[in-house]
C-alpha cells in the first residue's frame, strides 16, 4: 500500500522511518508549505516530496494519508483524504474544536476506511502489559487512576505552533494531557464528571497555559488525577492504576523520560511487601506497535485501537475540562 505524509516536522520523522521500512507499504510522498523541510525529510526517506498536499489526496495511487501537521488543519486534510477513499492516520489532538473532530468522526462513518488517532502511547509494551494485567484481574477492580506527564519547555517556545492558539487546540493540557486523558478512558471507562485548573508559571505573556491539572471520575466509580507540564524540567511520565487488590505504575517512555519499567504490586497482609519490576529497554516502540495495529484493522475491516472515535472522546472530556477551568465548577459529561 502506498502511503503519503503531509507534514514534515517531528511526527513525520517519527513515523517515516516506520512506513518506510514496514512490508506491504511504501512511502511515497512527504507533503509540506515548507519546501526545504519537505525536501530534506524525502531525500532522508527516499520518496518524493510536494508542497502541495491536495495533490496527495487527489492521487488516487495513495492508499493511506498520515496527518502530521498542527491541529489548526487536522479536519480539512482528514474529511479530504476520507472523502477521497484514503484511510487515515491522523496525529492526536483530533482536531482544534468539538465540532471539526465531530465532522471527522462523520466523515469516517460514511467512507468506510480506518481513521486513527495517533495515540502511540496505548502501544508503549508497558503501558500495552499493564492494560493486560489490569483486563485479567491481576490488581483487582481498578478504583483510581493518576499520571504526571511533564516535560521540559524548550528555548524560544513561544515562537513555535504549539503556543499559538490559532494552529493548536490549547495548551500544554490538551498538547500532552490528551494522552493522559486517552489511557484513562482505555483503562477506567468513560468519564462523567471533570474538574480543572491552569495557569501560564513560566512562560508568561503567552496565551496558552504551561501547566494543567484535572480531576475526573467515572462512570463506573473511579477517579483519576492528571498533571500536564510544560515546566517539568526534567523530564517525566508517570502512569498508576489502583486496584482494590494492588496497583499497576509505568514509570518512563525511553531516550529523556528514563527507561520504561512496569511496576505490579498485590496486596498482601501477612509477608513483606514486594512489587515485580520488568525494564524495556532499547528504542521506542510505540511508533512501530501502532503502525502495526493500524495496517491490521485496515486488513480486517476494523475499528483500530485508538480509533477516531477515542479520538474525539479524548477531546470531549479535554474541552469539557477547558470549560470546567473557565467556569470554576465541575462539568458532568
Amino acid at each position: 500500500m502506498r502511503v503519503g505524509i503531509i507534514g514534515s516536522g517531528l511526527q513525520c520523522h517519527r513515523r517515516a522511518p516506520v512506513v518506510r521500512d514496514w512490508p506491504g507499504t511504501e512511502l511515497a510522498v512527504i507533503a509540506s508549505r515548507h519546501e526545504d523541510h519537505a525536501r530534506r525529510a524525502a531525500e532522508r526517506f527516499g520518496c518524493r516530496w510536494t508542497n502541495d498536499w491536495q495533490s496527495v489526496i487527489a492521487d488516487d495511487s495513495i492508499d493511506i494519508v498520515l496527518v502530521c501537521t498542527p491541529p489548526y488543519v487536522h479536519a480539512e486534510m482528514t474529511i479530504s483524504a476520507l472523502e477521497a477513499g484514503k484511510h487515515v492516520l491522523c496525529e492526536k489532538p483530533l482536531a482544534r474544536t468539538l465540532d471539526e473532530a465531530q465532522h471527522m468522526v462523520q466523515a469516517w462513518q460514511k467512507s468506510g476506511k480506518v481513521l486513527k488517532c495517533g495515540f502511540n502511547h496505548r502501544h508503549h509494551p508497558a503501558v500495552w502489559e499493564a492494560k493486560r494485567l489490569v483486563d485479567a484481574g491481576r490488581i483487582g477492580r481498578p478504583v483510581l487512576g493518576r499520571c504526571r506527564y511533564g516535560i521540559c519547555g524548550r528555548p524560544e517556545y513561544e515562537k513555535e505552533w504549539r503556543a499559538d492558539p490559532k494552529q493548536a487546540a490549547g495548551g500544554q493540557f490538551i498538547e500532552q494531557g490528551i494522552h493522559a486523558i486517552d489511557l484513562f478512558r482505555w483503562f477506567l471507562g468513560e468519564v462523567s464528571e471533570v474538574s480543572c485548573m491552569t495557569g501560564i508559571y513560566y512562560f508568561r505573556g503567552q496565551p496558552l497555559e504551561d501547566n494543567g491539572m484535572a480531576l475526573f471520575r467515572f462512570h463506573t466509580g473511579a477517579t483519576a488525577l492528571m498533571h500536564a507540564s510544560l515546566t517539568q524540567w526534567k523530564n517525566l511520565f508517570s502512569f498508576e492504576i489502583l486496584g482494590e487488590d494492588g496497583y499497576i505504575t509505568v514509570e518512563g517512555l525511553g531516550a529523556s523520560y528514563g527507561t520504561e519499567r512496569l511496576f505490579v504490586g498485590r496486596r498482601d497482609f501477612t509477608a513483606p511487601f514486594q512489587d515485580v519490576v520488568t525494564e524495556y529497554r532499547g528504542a521506542d516502540r510505540s511508533w512501530r506497535e501502532e503502525w502495526k495495529e493500524f495496517m491490521a484493522a485496515i486488513e480486517e475491516g476494523r475499528e483500530p485501537i485508538g480509533s477516531g472515535r477515542d479520538g474525539l472522546a479524548a477531546m470531549e472530556v479535554a474541552l469539557a475540562a477547558y470549560r470546567a477551568e473557565e467556569r470554576k465548577t465541575v462539568i458532568e459529561l
